[in-house]
């Protein structure tokens, strides 16, 4: 998923399926997206006097091309989202609103501390919607060779929702990469998913709580949130236990892991409903586990990333009243990117195939790594550990 856009409306890809044809200039370029706004229905006056009018930013493809030296850690990130204000404000702004979140609930599924958990993470509550010019950016980016294809469709899509609702460019702010509103939504997902919660006939996601939240829950509902179930749980995992199931590849019945000796973070047996279950450990072996049902799937595909999933889930479950995790996330250093390339040319080299070494610790890059821990007797929870780094001869 693109950084710092949160929702996956990157499954709504408009598809241009070819880059985009145009010139090395920016007002070149801009011409070619004004023909592409006529064949797409676009009237003449947002052709001529919006996308006609939008600039170039040069920002936008710098923290685009932007790659972090160091990849952050589970208590880094973690620690940041889940503060003790972000609960303390999410409960109260679900009693504020607990009557539209009921609602919200009984129509769609989605229970209302979630709708708080996700609103909280992407912008603070509504505090921060970003401030960057959509329709420039997209323009920008449509006009990168890179993604093309994908902004330009979202640039048609933005200057379509302009055109729908009225909106003034202006007040069209959001993210570097055109996300949107209290719920951070992509062009493509805001025409797709979002609704006019307040009935004023317009779906306004900067300035309306209401169909900013009904859209998150028509969203999650979409993607196929379960109804009456969790997003996952803290769990606790015996002494003996050998790490041979993790991750969403390693999806068990909830039956299994309770064989396994998998528990409740307060000690109690895991109940055992006709449900799968993936276990993920953010953190290696000595940090909090995790089982993930259906839902945490659904989070996922808003944001494909674990520790934003566990952040939301645990967020939500604080809000309603839960408590702290049972084993805080430890103390680490962000990984080094050159570091983890060193550790993944290392596995390739000792037979661990685990794809071009890019310095990202992906599923094959964590599986390669359990193989090798296993062969070289130490835990093999696919944490990059010193101790597996100093196994592997990294530096």
């Amino acid at each position: 998923m693109i950084k710092n856009v949160p929702l996956a409306s990157l499954l709504l890809f408009s598809s241009l399926s070819t880059p985009l044809a145009f010139a090395t200039d920016f007002p070149s370029c801009v011409v070619e997206l004004q023909k592409t706004a006529k064949s797409q229905g676009l009237s003449a006056d947002t052709i001529e006097n919006t996308l006609g009018k939008v600039k170039y930013v040069a920002r936008v493809i710098e923290l685009d091309k932007k790659q972090p030296e160091f990849s952050q850690t589970f208590d880094n990130y973690f620690s940041k989202r889940v503060t003790d204000w972000r609960v303390k404000e999410g409960r109260r702004l679900l009693a504020e609103n607990r009557e539209l979140l009921n609602q919200l609930k009984d129509k769609y599924g989605v229970p209302p501390q979630y709708l708080m958990a996700f609103w909280g993470l992407e912008t603070n509550f509504g505090s921060y919607k970003g401030k960057m010019p959509v329709l420039d950016s997209l323009a920008t980016l449509a006009c990168d060779p890179r993604r093309s294809g994908y902004f330009t469709g979202e640039l048609m899509k933005a200057l379509k929702l302009k055109e729908e609702y009225q909106f003034e460019a202006s007040e069209m702010v959001g993210s570097w990469a055109g996300a949107m509103g209290h719920t951070q939504f992509m062009p493509s997902a805001y025409t797709a998913y979002a609704v006019d919660g307040d009935g004023d006939g317009k779906a306004d996601l900067w300035n309306s709580r209401a169909d900013a939240l009904t859209s998150a829950a028509n969203f999650l509902q979409q993607l196929g949130w379960q109804r009456n179930e969790r997003w996952g749980r803290e769990v606790t995992l015996p002494d003996n236990f050998s790490y041979e199931y993790l991750g969403k590849r390693h999806e068990q019945a909830l039956v299994k892991w309770a064989e396994l000796g998998v528990m409740k973070n307060d000690g109690k047996p895991i109940s055992t409903p006709d449900m799968k279950a993936a276990l993920y450990l953010p953190a290696g072996h000595t940090g909090p586990a995790f089982l993930g049902y259906k839902n945490f799937d659904v989070i996922m595909r808003w944001n494909r990333s674990t520790f934003y999933v566990i952040a939301v889930g645990h967020l939500a479950d604080r809000i309603n009243g839960g408590v702290s995790l049972t084993v805080a996330p430890p103390k680490q250093d962000n990984l080094s990117r050159a570091r983890v390339k060193q550790l993944q040319a290392k596995l390739n080299e000792k037979g661990f195939d685990v794809g071009k070494p890019d310095g990202v610790l992906g599923a094959n890059s964590k599986s390669g790594l359990r193989e090798f821990q296993r062969s070289a007797g130490l835990v093999a929870d696919g944490f990059p550990s010193e101790a597996s780094f100093n196994a592997l001869g990294v530096q």
